[in-house]
């Protein structure tokens, strides 16, 4: 019987990465809760075995429940009756499936219900949901919500709202409005507080907000009258069993037909402020925003294994003039790198995973007792590495997706272009990636200052400091040279002191940035797997000399001069 976890070993090799000792003994706090809660783990060894079982019910569900129920899921989408939304068939048989198995609320402590997991396994159970099927994804996943909740609300509200989505309540976060993309500053639905009624009142309309039909939502409003930027918004919890909200339409999408896109009346709707005021998008949303980033990068990665394995599969059984085309050089190539792009992509999903556990591990403890020196200064350290991997994290793996997608319709030839094929279903499903929860163009404006402060290069040459596998040090020599120029490129930009020029090639940096470190990660591992990696390690290596030479070429004899030849239009100054 399939196993989306067991038949991918590579899922296994990141869940048992040197980190996760240190992760473990943080998240469970030296495994306090051995004699209170019967399925805590005694020991680092019986929480490993904890995850690796909970992955493997995953893996299970998801080959032969999910993924099964995935093109009918797909045909027919959910549906709007009565000013709600009804889930596609499939999907609750999806639900009913996950919350029996008790994989809902996962991340969240004991004592709320949860079972207290770390984010990397939690990622790695998103990946494997995905690779069924990314638009029920979006559903499980979004259980992450109740992290901000965790974090920023009141103990209450904590104890009020966690045991329910661990129960298996869905969640949401209401963000966009028709006039308020990307700029979320701009959001205006409002906010006020009635003292009849001792709560907030939410009035306005939401957009584009997926599984926008949730039981508990968080809710971006303007609180403070007479503002109209970041500062006048705080967060809130709504609870779909007070009502006031109506769906009003859903969208009809390209793609993840299953995962329900909402817009949403909101009239009179009582609501509990989360944290204070002013704060919402100052600093809750940039922590949500970050979470639902790392699930979509997970999201992504999921979606490429299944272009991949789609991909294979019909190489491996498809004849052409009486060869399997997997035989053909054009083929083979094609395949190759589309495996070199899933287990780099992996690779820094997972690194990025492991940093976000332990800067979330230590503001945890920091909310029990005061941290030592030296555990503020670890804190710090990981917060400022997941904070610079996250916009890699999720910009290159979405483009990954939509890439491998692509590229599995192509090995299909005709085949692909047909309905009937699961690979079309994949490519309409990963075009979403680079888009929700900030663009590509959006990870770059969040990686560039890391890019030109040093941040990333300092990382770089950290890596390129530790030891690898004599047979890896090859790579590693051509990896450094990369490094190399990516520095040239940096400094090049940084002295032309041009902030037009800087956005203009800040793209062509990030990628260089992302090939590097990619190329050294996934050296890293393939010196401690080879028979997983290797190839991947010296595919990727050689995409990352491509990619870097060029880009290095461009920004090296760029002319400023000739940005105006780029520019389709002048806008006029008001």
């Amino acid at each position: 019987m399939a196993n989306y976890y067991k038949d991918h070993p590579e899922l296994e090799f990141h869940l048992h990465h040197p980190l996760m000792k240190r992760i473990v003994e943080l998240k469970e706090r030296n495994f306090a809760d051995k004699d209170t809660y019967d399925d805590a783990p005694v020991d680092f060894d019986d929480a490993m075995e904890n995850y690796d079982r909970l992955l493997d019910i995953m893996g299970d569900i998801a080959a032969n429940i999910i993924e099964p129920n995935s093109e009918a899921v797909d045909l027919e989408g959910p549906h709007h009756e009565s000013r709600r939304m009804i889930y596609a068939s499939k999907t609750y048989e999806n639900l009913d499936a996950t919350r029996k198995a008790g994989l809902w609320g996962i991340s969240m402590p004991r004592r709320y219900g949860g079972l207290n997991l770390p984010i990397t396994p939690y990622s790695i159970a998103s990946e494997i949901v995905a690779a069924a099927d990314a638009s029920f994804q979006n559903i499980w996943s979004l259980q992450d919500c109740i992290e901000t909740l965790y974090e920023f609300g009141s103990e209450e509200q904590r104890q009020k709202y966690i045991p329910r989505v661990c129960a298996g309540e869905t969640m949401s976060m209401d963000l966009t409005e028709p006039d308020a993309g990307s700029d979320l500053q701009s959001v205006m639905l409002k906010a006020t507080y009635s003292e009849k009624d001792g709560c907030w009142l939410l009035n306005g309309v939401k957009r584009f907000i997926t599984n926008g039909d949730s039981d508990i939502h968080l809710v971006l409003a303007r609180s403070e009258e007479g503002t109209r930027d970041g500062r006048g918004l705080s967060m809130f919890i709504y609870d779909r069993n007070q009502g006031g909200v109506d769906v009003r339409h859903i969208e009809h999408k390209l793609g993840i037909h299953g995962s329900p896109t909402c817009e949403l009346v909101y009239k009179n709707a009582k609501a509990e402020l989360c944290g204070s005021t002013r704060m919402g998008l100052i600093k809750y949303v940039m922590a949500l925003m970050n979470g639902a980033r790392l699930g979509i990068a997970a999201q992504s990665v999921g979606v490429s294994q299944a272009a991949y394995d789609e991909a294979l599969a019909y190489a491996r059984e498809r004849k052409q003039f009486g060869t399997p085309i997997i035989a053909m050089a054009p083929v083979y190539d094609m395949l190759a790198v589309m495996k070199a792009k899933l287990d780099a992509g992996r690779s820094l999903l997972y690194q990025t995973a492991r940093y976000v556990d332990l800067y979330k591990a230590f503001d945890d403890i920091a909310r029990e007792r005061k941290l030592t020196p030296e555990e503020k200064a670890e804190q710090k350290r990981y917060t400022r590495l997941a904070d610079a991997f996250t916009p890699l994290a999720k910009g290159m793996n979405s483009e990954y997706a939509n890439q491998n997608a692509y590229d599995a319709i192509q090995v299909h030839g005709g085949s692909g272009f047909i309905m009937e094929y699961k690979c079309q279903r994949l490519y309409r499903d990963a075009r979403i990636f680079s888009i929700y929860e900030g663009t590509t163009q959006l990870q770059v404006v969040a990686a560039i200052r890391y890019i030109t402060n040093g941040t990333y290069t300092a990382m770089i040459d950290e890596m390129l400091a530790g030891d690898v596998a004599d047979a890896m040090k090859p790579l590693k020599a051509r990896a450094e040279k990369l490094a190399a120029m990516l520095r040239e490129a940096i400094d090049r930009v940084k002295e032309a002191g041009d902030q037009e020029l800087q956005d203009f090639l800040a793209r062509r940096l990030y990628n260089m940035t992302a090939d590097v470190i990619m190329s050294l990660l996934i050296i890293e591992d393939a010196g401690k797997a080879p028979e997983l990696f290797a190839k991947s390690a010296q595919v990727f290596v050689a995409r990352a000399e491509e990619e870097v030479v060029a880009h290095h070429h461009f920004i090296s004899s760029f002319d400023p001069a000739t940005l105006a030849d780029y520019r389709q239009a002048t806008v006029e100054a008001e």
